[in-house]
């Protein structure tokens, strides 16, 4: 039986509407057209609608050698991220008094400064002359420079000190809904400590590790100024090859068919994740 509506609940909903409109018609202009020219664009050649720009997937190496490296650097930055945002995360739950916000400040303390500045940071501390090497040489563990920038190791370096922030946070929010209650009884059931962290804290804690690793992953698939510096032209992400299409050769059709096979990636890694574990999970919902 369907529920008919009263007046006032009419003019409810035309008020809730008109005081939408204009929030939906900025979201419309500044996204969604966008992602539908992108779309259009990507399959527009020389005489009209063609799939050329997607061909260029299969027949062009330098395409899936730019994916192949993005998903590696993706997924080494999402493993370290996790591996040392996760105990910091978890002394900053479990500390009290002025310990928490002294952890999460130092964790924060990056996002005080622009991502060029912390890359050329890097760029000074990793170069062939720079404090690491330097350091190094002094000590007496090298005879030569190591070769620490200008590739895959110093883009990873540089992109994790970036991105851990956002491994730590959401990890951390999930650790500080954890009961405390259910370890001491997970404890005074004869568990160890080892037993009652990976069976009572490990899984509770599991939408804040998905939340982070999808947070570091997706964003790390985007990054650009980063590797751009610190690459050295050896490391070549997704990117770059989209900066590439457009500065260097004006194929903006190639560009977009790049950006909609990103873009795509992205979603089914959302998809992949939700099907892990709920977002209503993941965001604290429930």
């Amino acid at each position: 039986m369907t529920h008919t509506l009263t007046p006032e609940e009419r003019r409810e909903r035309r008020l809730i509407l008109a005081l939408l409109t204009p929030a939906l018609a900025v979201v419309g202009m500044l996204l969604i057209a966008p992602l539908i020219w992108m779309g259009w664009q990507s399959f527009q050649g020389p005489d009209g609608f063609s799939l050329m720009h997607y061909q260029r997937f299969l027949t062009d190496s330098v395409y899936l050698s730019s994916f192949i490296q993005t998903f590696r650097i993706a997924f080494v930055v999402t493993l370290a991220a996790l591996l040392i945002g996760y105990p910091i995360a978890y002394v900053a739950a479990k500390s009290e008094g002025i310990w928490p916000p002294i952890i999460l400040g130092m964790v924060l303390v990056p996002f005080w400064t622009s991502v060029l500045v912390r890359a050329y940071a890097w760029l000074i501390l990793l170069q062939r002359r720079g404090i690491v090497n330097s350091a190094l040489q002094d000590l007496g563990l090298i005879d030569r420079p190591l070769l620490l920038v200008n590739n895959e190791f110093g883009t990873t370096m540089a992109t994790l000190h970036i991105l851990l922030p956002f491994m730590v946070l959401p990890l951390y929010a999930a650790m500080k809904k954890i009961p405390a209650e259910l370890e001491t009884a997970g404890a005074s059931l004869g568990g160890n400590g080892w037993l009652v962290f990976r069976s009572i804290y490990l899984p509770l804690s599991l939408p804040g590790v998905i939340a982070g690793s999808v947070l570091v992953f997706v964003l790390t698939l985007g990054f650009y100024i980063t590797p751009e510096l610190l690459g050295g032209g050896r490391t070549f992400l997704v990117s770059m090859l989209v900066s590439r299409n457009i500065e260097l050769y004006n194929e903006w059709g190639a560009a977009s068919s790049i950006s909609v096979v990103l873009l795509l990636v992205v979603f089914a890694i959302f998809r992949l994740a939700s099907m892990l574990i709920p977002f209503e999970r993941i965001m604290g919902t429930k």
